[in-house]
């Protein structure tokens, strides 16, 4: 895991444990699932020691699985503590959140009760969050429903880093343990349901007790079942629901009979459905409920037949997996937004610009760094600021349509509309979580070529509009900032940021994009611009920026000094954002420093 000090998490990670996750359900029996969960800590988690304490029948909790250390792994696995012993261990210490932490100022008093453990010798702390040898800490596993009933605890030790785990690190492990109880119920569930199967086949005389054994663990799953037709004119027709998924779709049973999956699908996760195969297959889609809205949902199908010779059903099982997807679109957001004011941040701008890019030159002359230098400044000293020339015809500006600096904001929009149009990036939701993980686009899949249905980005000639329509790249320094950072503080400057932030994404059509590069800097992608627009929007930006800005009862003030640049084909993303730096700081020269001047 990276370090918690780091404001996002980086794209290797979340990657790294998006995949432990999905490996929690390709285990074929419940034996390598509890060994995959204590993997999965390892490699996912950043730990080095990892046990996985399973509830028998009669309450206590035995070893099931241990990972990291083979002498360890010999000497408490299969040993049996206690659940009075546990019960007591899981109220001790601090909650965070479900998880349980046990300094070792408190854990001494635990040597000696019954619950298999092991220590592990280390140097003592030399600050306050590292991790000290005797530290505990478990991550108790619950059935899922209503009644969260203990199915097991994680118990975890010696963090790679050497540090207590920070809010990521724990939200990580909640939710790790979270995805391990319901695999570790789904195996469970697996394997009786393979144990009927095999009855109906091997034993015809006990055909009806097979049935029945099949019932009840079809009705009372703790996820949502169903049987339906296969072949004929009624082929993927519900035959019969569970009251798990008749409670997860908010539809009584005698309703559910009337659908097929593919009336109850989203219309874009359609095509996902129909490429699912029935022997084996999976895939994560959107099904809609009684209120009209959509839940994400897993889907494992399998074929069963009724008689030997009788016709076969698909059986499919259902698993929520709403909350999985929420948490996943809260990480990829963090990792590919500026924490404080929301905006994209630097890695994310760079994406977005390079999937506009290809090496692949247009044809046309394109002015070059070393031209710039003999260039005029990006619009006028000062004259052009009343300029009342369109920003462009149509162009709507409504305060704060594309400003996402809060989650709720975000997660209310579909990601295609908070990333704009041209996003191709790893955080697109509507494709990123395909369960095939590709998307069949008009350019024709993997097999297309390089440039197939790829539009180039071209830019205007010179400063004067030729009527040529490219993307501009305008990149914002603030004046004055520094001054206020100084004479007022930290504070104030980041609510000045923030302020910043909302009146230029308050600025801009909802299909362009606003970045913080870092600093006082900003840059942003305005497509389908001609060079008087995007002139005359670098006027009304910076005019939307000098109204002073009220921080604490204070007024203060700040500039703004725009270049502007244009994306163009056969350019590097480098080069596209160092041309608009080289033009800002020709416009910053050419105009006084008294009319610079804020604070």
């Amino acid at each position: 895991m990276e370090t918690e000090s780091e404001p996002y998490v980086r794209l290797a990670t979340l990657r790294q444990l998006h995949q432990v996750v999905a490996n929690l359900n390709t285990a074929r029996s419940l034996a390598d699932t509890l060994q995959t969960v204590a993997d999965g800590v390892l490699t996912g988690l950043g730990y080095q020691l990892s046990c996985v304490n399973l509830v028998r029948a009669d309450g206590d909790l035995v070893v099931a699985a241990f990972a990291g250390d083979p002498a360890a792994e010999a000497l408490i696995t299969g040993r049996v503590g206690s659940r009075a012993s546990w019960d007591r261990r899981l109220r001790m210490g601090e909650a965070w959140g479900d998880l349980r932490f046990i300094p070792h100022t408190e854990g001494w008093v635990l040597v000696d009760d019954d619950v298999p453990q092991w220590h592990t010798d280390g140097p003592e702390p030399r600050f306050e969050d590292e991790w000290h040898p005797l530290d505990r800490l478990y991550a108790p596993m619950y059935t899922s429903g209503g009644q969260r009933e203990l199915l097991g605890v994680i118990s975890v030790d010696r963090p790679r880093n050497g540090r207590r785990p920070g809010a990521w690190g724990r939200e990580a492990l909640q939710m790790y343990a979270s995805q391990a109880a319901i695999a570790i119920s789904n195996a469970r569930l697996r394997s009786n349901m393979q144990r009927a199967l095999v009855r109906l086949e091997r034993e015809q005389q006990a055909l009806r007790a097979s049935e029945e054994s099949f019932r009840q663990a079809f009705e009372y799953a703790p996820s949502g079942m169903a049987i339906a037709e296969m072949g004929g004119d009624q082929h993927g027709r519900l035959l019969r629901a569970n009251d798990a998924l008749c409670r997860l779709l908010g539809r009584p049973a005698a309703v559910m009979r009337r659908y097929s999956f593919a009336d109850l699908v989203h219309p874009e996760d359609v095509g996902t459905l129909l490429r699912t195969s029935p022997e084996g297959g999976r895939a994560e889609l959107r099904l809609a409920r009684r209120d009209g809205t959509y839940i994400w949902v897993s889907l494992r199908n399998s074929v069963v037949a009724d008689t030997a010779d009788g016709p076969r059903f698909l059986l499919t099982h259902i698993e929520d997996i709403e909350e999985r997807k929420r948490h996943e679109l809260q990480l990829a957001h963090r990792a590919s937004h500026d924490a404080l004011t929301g905006l994209p941040n630097s890695a994310e701008l760079r994406a977005r610009l390079s999937a506009r890019l290809c090496s692949r030159p247009d044809g046309r002359v394109r002015a070059t760094a070393a031209d710039a230098a003999g260039l005029t400044p990006a619009y006028g000293n000062g004259a052009a600021y009343e300029s009342g020339a369109p920003y462009e015809s149509g162009a709507a500006y409504e305060d704060g349509a594309a400003y996402g600096g809060a989650y709720e904001g975000a997660y209310e929009r579909t990601y295609e509309g908070a990333y704009g149009p041209g996003a191709t990036g790893a955080y697109e939701y509507e494709h990123a979580y395909r369960a095939d993980g590709f998307d069949f686009g008009p350019s024709g899949g993997a097999g297309a070529g390089a440039y197939d249905g790829h539009v180039h980005a071209v830019a205007p000639v010179g400063e004067i509009d030729d009527g040529t329509k490219g993307l501009a790249v305008l990149f914002c320094d603030l004046d004055g900032f520094k001054s206020i950072n100084d004479r007022f503080g930290h504070h104030t400057g980041d609510a000045v940021l923030i302020e910043v932030a909302r009146r230029l994404t308050a600025g801009v059509r909802d299909g362009d994009t606003v970045a913080r590069l870092g600093g006082d800097e900003f840059v942003v992608l305005a497509d389908g611009l001609g060079a008087a627009d995007a002139a005359d929007l670098a006027v009304r930006l910076r005019n939307g920026i000098i109204p002073p800005i009220r921080v604490d009862g204070r007024a203060v003030r700040v500039g703004a000094s725009f270049g502007i640049g244009w994306a163009e084909c056969g350019m590097s993303v480098e080069e596209v954002l160092n041309s608009a730096d080289q033009r800002m700081y020709m416009e910053k020269r050419s105009r006084a420093k008294v009319q610079r001047r804020a604070g």
